[in-house]
C-alpha cells in the first residue's frame, strides 16, 4: 500500500518535472534570439532590402547609389540648382525651391540654397493665411470699423486683432451700443432708481396682448393664402407640355464642348509657365481632380506628394507629368513648346469642372480665338 501511495505521487511531480525542464532549454534559446530580432541600424543610418545599415546623405544632398556591404559608404551627390534638402535623407530627388510672387504679395527675406529652402514673407499690409504646414496664401490685413479699437496691430504673421471701444459689446460679430448691465458693459450698472408701478400699467398689458393676437390671426390667414395660391399655380405648370430630355441635352452638350475653330498648332509657351499659370488660377482643393481627369495616375499623384512636401509644387509635379507625356505622345515638338491638342485637353476639361473663367483666361493669354 505504501509502495502505490508513492508511485502515486511520483505520477503527479513527473510531468512537473518535465514542463520546468523544457523551459529551462527553451529559454536560454529565445534570449538569443531577442537581440537579433530587436537590432536596428546607427543613428544617421537607414536600413536597406537587403538589410544592409547604409549612411543618409546629409542635409543638401541626395542619394545617387545606396552601399553594398557594411562599412561601405553611400554615394551621394549636391542638390541641383534651384533644388534643396534640408535634412538627412536617402531620397534620389531633392525638392524645389519655393518662388517668392509679388503676385501674391510675397517678397524674399532669403534665397534658395542647397540644404534650405527660399524663405518669403506677406509684403506690408498683407498677412500669412495658412492652408497647411507647408502651403500660405497672403491676405490683405483687416480694418477695425468705426465702433471697434486696434488691439493688435496687423504683422506679416498675424492679422489685426480688433476689439469693441468703450460702452460697446459684441453680438454675432458686430458691435452694438451697451444698454443693460453685463460683463461687458459695467458703465450700465448703477444703482436703479425705485419707480412706483402706474395704474396704466395693467391696462397697457391688455392692449399688447390684444394686438398679439391679431398679429397671430394675420400671419396663419397669409400663410393659408399663400399656400392655397402656391397649389394652383403648380397644378397650371404640371398640366403643360415637357420640352423634350433629348433636345435639351443635345444644347448643352454642344454649347458646352463649342471649342474655337481657328488654334495654332503649337502654343508659344513652355511647360513651367503654363503650368505655374494653371495653378494660380484653379483652386488648390481642385487641382488633383483637374489632373485625375487629364489622366494623369493616382500611383504618379501619391509620388508626387511624396517627392514634395509643398503642396504647391507637389501639383507642379502632377500636371508637368500630363505634359510632358502629352508632348511626347504629339511627336516630342520643338524644345519644350506645348501642342495645341494638349491645350485643347486643358480647356475642356476645366470647362467640365465648371471652370471657365480660367479656360478664358489661359485662351487670352496664349492668344487662342
Amino acid at each position: 500500500m505504501e509502495g502505490a501511495g508513492h508511485r502515486g505521487r511520483w505520477d503527479i511531480k513527473a510531468p512537473v518535472g518535465t514542463i520546468l525542464l523544457l523551459m529551462c532549454m527553451f529559454i536560454p534559446t529565445l534570449t538569443l534570439l531577442q537581440p537579433s530580432e530587436e537590432q536596428k541600424c546607427p543613428l544617421g543610418d537607414y536600413p536597406t532590402e537587403k538589410g544592409i545599415c547604409c549612411n543618409k546623405c546629409l542635409a543638401g544632398f541626395k542619394l545617387v547609389e545606396k552601399c553594398h556591404a557594411e562599412g561601405q559608404r553611400s554615394n551621394c551627390t549636391t542638390c541641383p540648382d534651384d533644388q534643396y534638402m534640408d535634412e538627412p535623407n536617402y531620397s534620389p530627388n531633392c525638392r524645389s525651391c519655393r518662388r517668392c510672387k509679388a503676385s501674391k504679395h510675397e517678397e524674399e527675406v532669403s534665397s534658395c540654397q542647397s540644404d534650405k529652402n527660399t524663405i518669403c514673407k506677406c509684403e506690408d499690409g498683407y498677412y500669412k493665411s495658412n492652408i497647411d504646414s507647408e502651403t500660405y496664401e497672403c491676405r490683405r490685413c483687416s480694418q477695425c470699423r468705426q465702433d471697434e479699437k486696434e488691439r493688435q496691430t496687423c504683422t506679416p504673421e498675424k492679422n489685426t486683432v480688433c476689439e469693441c471701444k468703450e460702452n460697446y459689446y459684441r453680438v454675432k460679430g458686430k458691435c452694438e451700443p451697451c444698454k443693460n448691465c453685463t460683463a461687458e458693459c459695467t458703465l450700465q450698472c448703477s444703482p436703479p432708481t425705485a419707480k412706483a408701478p402706474l395704474p396704466e400699467d395693467g391696462y397697457l398689458i391688455k392692449i399688447i396682448a390684444g394686438v398679439a393676437v391679431m398679429a397671430v390671426i394675420l400671419l396663419v390667414l397669409l400663410v393659408l393664402i399663400t399656400y392655397i395660391v402656391t397649389k394652383r399655380t403648380t397644378k397650371k405648370k404640371l398640366l403643360k407640355p415637357c420640352v423634350p430630355l433629348q433636345s435639351i441635352t443635345f444644347n448643352l452638350e454642344q454649347e458646352q464642348y463649342n471649342l474655337p475653330d481657328c488654334v495654332p498648332l503649337e502654343v508659344k509657351s513652355e511647360f513651367p509657365d503654363l503650368i505655374y499659370t494653371v495653378l494660380d488660377l484653379v483652386p488648390v482643393l481642385q487641382v488633383k481632380q483637374l489632373v485625375r481627369s487629364l489622366g494623369v495616375k493616382d500611383t504618379e499623384i501619391e509620388q508626387a506628394e511624396l517627392d514634395h512636401r509643398s503642396c504647391r509644387e507637389a501639383h507642379y509635379q502632377m500636371l508637368r507629368v500630363w505634359a510632358e507625356r502629352g508632348s511626347r505622345a504629339g511627336g516630342g515638338g520643338r524644345g519644350r513648346m506645348l501642342h495645341s491638342p494638349l491645350l485643347q485637353e486643358l480647356l475642356e476639361e476645366l470647362r467640365k469642372m465648371h471652370l471657365g473663367r480660367a479656360a478664358e483666361e489661359l485662351e487670352t493669354k496664349y492668344g487662342i480665338q
